[in-house]
């Protein structure tokens, strides 16, 4: 099979050396890619927002199947491109895409399927949004409703931080993403995210894993597209990833169908695990970055031939085998970063990694010449395997230690409340 990987960031090098290790695989490409995934598939420099010159690339390399993996190219409605072009598609169609394009969307699913999620309220100018707000008070969850690059949430802890949150949507800090935004109760718990593949019927559960969103240690900070992940997250019980599946995710996929939009993709459905049970914090039409990073290095079953099933409707009866361990992955971002950041920093020691339980998958890194150079916000995932959590994250950070770039920070905690669950119960 002759596949094309669509993206340049953690998530697509992740997908791709999966992929790459598949015996079904003949040939792997990937558009544009990054520092790091030529080293298994071909860099391709292609628009991926120019739907036409993907699907001319992909007549003329006789490409058998294309994975999108960034989020802006499923709500833009490339799969459907892709699929009017006779080829297969791993990636929902724009309708359904909508789930994670548009937040009003997804809340009005919940309620037409009775979905617990948050309390919430649509507003589409600041007056109405602000008065609301005065008449809510704080903590409240401020959200624009279209796609923020994981940018455009706020969790306010005061009135003041609500209400500059609203202010800067629709004073366009986020575009037409903050035309209308989303306000909703703010939910007490812990978050995690569980992973899915539809095929517009059938469902294949995958995983569970948690991210860390803050800049900094201690979840502080402002939101960033992730600093860190692992998985599985043990805090999901097995009650309660069961009563997921059946008052989240089979609703959401019955709900769907019924519209005529079935879903077919990965489904990612940010939770939050409340004291009246699992809740919708929000849906992603694809997968999560940096879990993906985890997941790929927890799958013991080929990846390939599951895409291929869920975009093709083939996915009944598919079944998906795990490492019993646990992979956790560190993102090295670059200073500045989710605010302004420096380009062209070099960076070094990558060579010095030697742990074959540890993989470092590139995001925002380019190749020029012999020098590997920081081209983006998040750039590095250190990413390690082992037999227990602390295992795991004291490969990764033996690993980040050994990497050479002034220019770059990451967080030192991740996976620290699942540490100190562990920690409490041997004491």
């Amino acid at each position: 099979m002759r596949v094309l990987v669509i993206g340049s960031g953690g998530r697509e090098h992740a997908l791709a050396w999966k992929i790459a290790q598949s015996p079904q695989l003949t040939k792997l490409f990937i558009a544009p890619g990054n520092g790091g995934s030529g080293e298994i598939a071909e860099n391709v420099a292609i628009d991926i927002t120019d739907h036409q010159a993907v699907t001319d690339f992909c007549k003329l390399m006789a490409i058998d199947f294309v994975v999108v993996g960034p989020d802006a190219q499923v709500v833009a409605g490339l799969g459907d491109d892709v699929r009017a072009a006779g080829i297969a598609c791993f990636c929902p169609s724009k309708a359904a895409g909508q789930l994670e394009g548009s937040k009003g969307f997804t809340k009005t699913l919940c309620d037409e399927m009775d979905i617990p999620t948050a309390a919430y309220a649509r507003f589409d100018n600041a007056a109405a949004a602000l008065a609301y707000l005065d008449a809510q008070g704080a903590p409240i969850v401020i959200k624009a409703d279209g796609l923020a690059a994981g940018k455009g949430v706020t969790v306010a802890t005061t009135l003041n931080e609500a209400k500059a949150a609203v202010s800067d949507c629709f004073a366009g800090a986020f575009g037409d993403s903050g035309a209308e935004v989303v306000i909703e109760e703010f939910m007490e718990g812990e978050e995690v995210s569980l992973f899915v593949l539809c095929d517009g019927t059938d469902i294949l559960p995958l995983t569970t894993a948690q991210d860390h969103k803050r800049a900094f240690d201690g979840d502080t900070g402002p939101n960033t597209g992730g600093m860190g992940a692992y998985s599985p997250a043990p805090v999901m019980s097995e009650a309660v990833y069961q009563e997921t599946l059946t008052r989240i995710i089979e609703p959401t996929v019955r709900g769907m169908a019924a519209r005529g939009t079935p879903y077919q993709g990965v489904l990612y459905a940010g939770l939050m695990l409340t004291k009246n049970g699992p809740k919708l914090v929000e849906y992603n039409a694809r997968f999560g970055d940096p879990e993906t990073q985890v997941l790929v290095m927890r799958m013991e079953s080929d990846l390939l031939p599951l895409l291929h099933a869920t975009a093709t409707g083939d996915l009944k009866g598919k079944t998906v085998a795990w490492k019993d361990q646990y992979a956790l992955t560190v993102i090295l971002a670059t200073q500045g970063y989710p605010g302004a950041y420096g380009k062209g920093s070099d960076i070094a020691g990558l060579e010095n990694l030697d742990d074959a339980n540890l993989h470092v998958f590139h995001a925002g890194t380019l190749r020029e010449g012999r020098r590997l150079v920081a081209s983006g916000g998040r750039v590095l995932n250190v990413t390690a395997l082992g037999n227990t959590l602390e295992d795991a994250k004291d490969r990764a950070y033996r690993s980040v230690d050994k990497i050479v770039w002034p220019e770059g920070f990451c967080r030192r905690d991740i996976g620290w409340r699942e540490l100190a669950r562990q920690n409490a119960r041997s004491s």
